[in-house]
């Protein structure tokens, strides 16, 4: 169970979501996302659009079928109102989608656990799993007795079998 629990799994339906995002690539825990985060918004900025107030990540590769250093991480934002794609920032859109949702409010050193859990319940309920694994930051990681504590839902696209 996670430090403020949250352990509840839930399936939800995702509307369709215009996105800003850098590709990153390398094992997750050297990731400059803050850097990152910090970029996309500065582009939207200059840009004119228009951020959500979360924060995503996207794991487009598999841990367990790629190498640490060929990784793909699509670091990113929502967007309300979506702009030109500059640099290394990219445009596009999150289709619909239905997702298995667990939220994780607990240490960073959790996240297999939780993950293990939202993989167990989507095999144990009739679900597939029909896409990449989805981070959804919904505040800013905290330190609390030298560990940093991570919010976010951990989201699966899923589909019955």
């Amino acid at each position: 169970m996670g430090l403020f629990g949250g352990d509840k799994i839930k399936v939800k339906m995702r509307g369709a979501t215009d996105i800003a995002y850098i590709e990153a690539r390398g094992p997750y825990g050297k990731i400059p996302y803050g850097e990152l985060y910090g970029r996309l918004f500065g582009w939207a900025k200059e840009a004119g659009a228009r951020p959500g107030f979360t924060t995503f990540a996207i794991y487009a590769t598999c841990p367990k079928e790629t190498s640490e250093a060929d990784l793909v991480t699509k670091v990113g934002i929502p967007l309300y109102k979506a702009s030109e794609p500059k640099g290394d920032v990219k445009v596009g859109q999150l289709p619909e989608m239905e997702v298995a949702v667990k939220k994780h409010q607990g240490p960073a050193e959790e996240y297999d656990k939780s993950y293990s859990e939202l993989n167990k319940w989507i095999a144990d309920n009739g679900y597939q799993i029909s896409g990449p694994a989805m981070e959804i930051f919904t505040k800013k990681p905290k330190v609390k007795d030298g560990k940093t504590i991570i919010y976010s839902e951990i989201q699966f696209p899923v589909a019955k079998k």
